[in-house]
């Protein structure tokens, strides 16, 4: 883990301000002193692969969070998000999953992930992750 998820007044982005196009494991972090509010990122544009079918799976991500002592930087987040694009799994796990890494890594308040996906064979599936302190 950098020193930027040790030291709340510290902010030395990996990939901000930078060429950066690679997926990654871990967000940038911003320091928050603020007071208590809610931040929404929104990726309308998320693939992901079926485990079985090894075909696309597309949908939106909506992350939504109280911050505490960081705010996600939001290249980071696009990045940390590309990292889905070619790996198969299931949209439930999915959500769960980058749930569990935002929680771990952000330390907010709380935090929650929709997944939308668009329809296969007829179905849609939302998929909500909510973590708490």
């Amino acid at each position: 883990m950098s020193d930027q998820n040790q030291q709340p007044n510290a902010f030395s982005p990996a990939h901000l301000g930078k060429i950066s196009s690679e997926p990654v494991d871990e967000i940038d972090l911003i320091p928050w002193r603020g007071s208590d509010i809610a931040v929404t990122l929104t990726c309308s544009e998320f693939t992901s692969l079926c485990p079985v079918t090894r075909q696309p799976d597309f949908g939106e991500i909506e992350i939504t969070y109280g911050p505490k002592a960081f705010l996600a930087e939001t290249k980071s987040v696009k990045l940390y998000l590309t990292r889905f694009r070619e790996v198969g799994v299931f949209n439930e796990v999915l959500i769960d999953t980058i749930a569990d890494d935002l929680n771990r890594q952000l330390n907010p308040r709380w935090v929650e992930v929709v997944g939308t996906f668009k329809s296969r064979g007829g179905i849609s599936i939302r998929v909500v992750a909510h973590r708490e302190e």
